[in-house]
């Protein structure tokens, strides 16, 4: 997988968290490659949502996170 096709995958996961949780800013959506746990974090504390249901969003948009 190049790095462009991971870019897109990514791009394509985040307007999806976007328009399950339409308080996610770009800003809380910045994922840096070993930071899933932060992120993870920030999407929780913008949303209320549990960290299980997170999880599962962003597994349910894409195979970038795993």
């Amino acid at each position: 997988m190049t790095t462009l096709e991971i870019k897109g995958d990514w791009n394509i996961t985040k307007g999806k968290l976007k328009q399950k949780w339409a308080t996610l800013t770009d800003d809380d959506l910045q994922y840096i490659e070993g930071k899933k746990d932060e992120l993870v974090g920030r999407i929780q504390k913008r949303t209320g949502e549990t960290r299980e249901a997170v999880e599962h969003a962003i597994k349910g948009t894409s195979s970038c996170c795993n």
